[in-house]
């Protein structure tokens, strides 16, 4: 597992945009639950933010994809609106203790 950030770093209904040995990550505490995503829309494999650390939609209950719209549930990572519905957005493995949070990163192609 790799060390992504302090606990007091991500707060609740807060995301935030990591770079980890090249690959870009989103994170998003909800409900005291870290989860985290490749920062890559599975429409057209492109960035997801507004803006530095801005994923969520207007009501923070939802990931938005800046580029299209597409809303994706904070939870599972499951497009429910857009153009890839149905889709997911890829889950990083990710455990908290009382050092930080860690993830475990994917094998890259």
């Amino acid at each position: 597992m790799k060390y992504l950030c302090e606990k007091t770093d991500l707060r609740e209904g807060m995301s935030r945009g990591f770079d980890v040995d090249g690959v870009r990550l989103l994170a998003v505490r909800r409900a005291g639950q870290v989860y985290t995503y490749q920062n890559r829309c599975p429409h057209r494999n492109v960035p997801l933010e507004w803006h530095p650390d801005q994923f969520l939609d207007a009501s923070a209950s939802l990931i938005q994809c800046a580029t299209h719209g597409a809303l994706f549930l904070i939870e599972s990572g499951e497009c429910i609106a857009g153009p890839c519905e149905g889709k997911f957005l890829s889950t990083v493995e990710t455990r908290e203790d009382a050092q930080g949070v860690w993830i475990n990163l994917p094998i890259q192609d």
